[in-house]
């Protein structure tokens, strides 16, 4: 579980903290923040309290997360990846991100740039004509390209993101 230390003012300008909770975890994804416009304002108490998990932020909003991908399992067909991904991606109303997943079905592309870090295990960033393999600590800047993430290790690979809204791309 992930604990989430939010801050605020008090009616007196005083710095206190306004959130001491876990974040609202859905699935492999556990949530933290969400802001709905840029610049943002400082927002409510609980920016995700009661909002329905999305793969993308608002139309110029942003979602702080954290994200679990498991090791792949070996000898899934192709349908049945297929089927992992259409069921995944709608679950965070997402399935209109999947445009060509010929090189993976989780291949996918979204109007955000993220900025992402691989906190633990072993991930392989695939592009459409490029693999990165990664290790705790890297850095990736997804600007609004087909991608998906990989994971040939042996344990969970946990990340974190924070996802920006941008301009549909061309």
């Amino acid at each position: 579980m992930v604990r989430r230390i939010v801050t605020g003012n008090d009616s007196k300008g005083r710095s206190h903290v306004v959130i001491d909770a876990p974040g609202f975890e859905f699935g492999t994804l556990t949530e933290l923040w969400a802001t709905d416009s840029s610049p943002s304002g400082y927002g409510c108490d609980d920016e995700i309290q009661g909002r329905r998990v999305k793969l993308e932020p608002t139309d110029s909003g942003s979602t702080f997360r954290f994200f679990r991908i498991e090791p792949e399992v070996s000898g899934k067909s192709r349908e049945d990846l297929e089927l992992e991904a259409e069921v995944a991606f709608s679950a965070v109303d997402a399935k209109h991100c999947l445009i060509d997943t010929s090189r993976h079905p989780h291949m996918n592309k979204t109007n955000t740039v993220d900025y992402v870090v691989l906190l633990r295990g072993e991930v392989t960033l695939l592009l459409d004509d490029e693999e990165i393999d990664l290790k705790p600590f890297d850095v990736v800047i997804q600007r609004g390209t087909n991608h998906a993430w990989v994971n040939n290790g042996k344990e969970v690979a946990e990340l974190v993101g924070v996802l920006v809204n941008a301009e549909t791309r061309k």
